[in-house]
């Protein structure tokens, strides 16, 4: 980890992050709120004086630069290897046709703005072409699936003061990613056996990883990163993902509480109201980092599932956006979602570059007032 100086003093506290968080995302009582937030667009590295004056370039260095709480994620190779080669395939004088990780086709500026990729085509289209990179891509056997116990040992230590998590990954997200929305929205309907193939192979995969890591490392959590839901919910069908996907949850769940771990979220941006019973009985339990305008306010659904679910995240960025006063009125609607537990806020998703570096200090500041240590 670099050594930079932070900017402001730790939240003070009674506890180690390691409890704090533990606790508080089982609703019993902490000394303070977990404090963290969840990263920066891009832009705000540059455009802000504040991280760009002190070459602050990351979200690892900004976590340190503000002090916040510490969390940690341990990831195996539980997805695609080797992934396909980024190369360019094609050349206009306006345009760029690149092929990434994924195996998709890409458009992309030459002059290199920022801007959704235009996906020109898939590498996976038919039951063939998947059965040719689950061969080469996806072997149970690949050395680089073997997991480096001793080094997870000793880069997460048991007597640790911060929470760990283990990856659970992705059961159609990351399919969502390689067959791309159309493709994969196709392909439920004209190929549903090689879309059921590709969910188990993304289970066995991290069953494979979990077999390995869950005998010889005590974790506090499980994550995972599904992002299938838009503004208008899931992007598959909810008989589909109660069908397909959440009996392969239930497999991974089995094996998280076997090994004691009851917390697990997923990271799933837009509505994910459709598909939440579906997720609760599967066992994800969390939701991250739970976008307001594409759901609802969080207190909505942490009162239709009392006791049930938790919710990481829920900071609305347009309030961050508005100003000092409409952030202190918003973050006063969370307050007895904190009070209540299960429940840490940070902005929900990353926060962009128009929210002012000095109202995300007065945010921060806000915050720690409302949610730090009394007293």
């Amino acid at each position: 980890m670099e050594n930079i100086i932070p900017c402001r003093p730790k939240w003070r506290s009674a506890m180690t992050d390691r409890e704090r968080f533990n606790k508080q995302m089982h609703y019993k009582p902490v000394d303070r709120c977990f404090n963290m937030e969840f990263g920066y667009w891009k832009e705000n590295y540059t455009e802000w004086s504040i991280f760009a004056d002190n070459n602050i370039a990351t979200e690892a260095q900004a976590n340190q630069f503000f002090n916040f709480d510490k969390i940690a994620v341990a990831a195996g190779c539980i997805w695609m290897n080797p992934v396909f080669p980024e190369t360019v395939v094609e050349e206009t004088e306006t345009t760029k046709i690149l092929m990434n990780g994924d195996g998709l086709l890409a458009e992309v500026p030459k002059d290199g703005h920022e801007t959704i990729p235009h996906y020109v085509k898939a590498s996976i289209i038919t039951p063939d072409d998947w059965k040719r990179c689950k061969e080469e891509r996806f072997r149970r056997d690949d050395p680089a699936r073997i997991v480096d116990i001793e080094a997870l040992k000793e880069a997460h230590p048991a007597d640790r003061d911060y929470p760990l998590g283990v990856n659970c990954g992705s059961m159609i997200g990351k399919i969502r990613d390689v067959l791309t929305f159309e493709g994969l929205a196709y392909a439920c309907y004209d190929y549903p056996d090689m879309v059921e193939d590709m969910v188990e192979t993304a289970c066995v995969m991290v069953e494979d990883y979990l077999d390995q890591v869950l005998p010889h490392m005590d974790f506090d959590y499980a994550s995972g990163w599904e992002d299938i839901c838009f503004k208008n919910g899931p992007i598959v069908s909810v008989d589909f993902f109660n069908n397909i996907v959440v009996p392969r949850y239930k497999r991974i769940s089995k094996k998280l509480h076997a090994a004691g771990i009851d917390l697990w979220y997923t990271d799933c941006d837009g509505d994910v109201r459709p598909i939440l019973p579906g997720l609760l009985e599967g066992g994800i339990n969390c939701l991250f980092p739970f976008e307001v305008n594409g759901c609802t306010h969080p207190a909505e659904l942490l009162q239709q599932y009392d006791g049930v679910l938790r919710i990481m995240g829920g900071v609305d960025k347009i309030q961050l956006g508005h100003g000092k006063e409409a952030i202190k009125a918003y973050l006063k609607t969370l307050a007895p979602l904190v009070e209540r537990g299960g429940y840490i806020p940070f902005c929900d998703h990353r926060c962009p570059p128009n929210v002012k570096p000095e109202d995300y200090l007065y945010y921060l500041d806000l915050k720690e007032k409302m949610f730090g240590m009394k007293g």
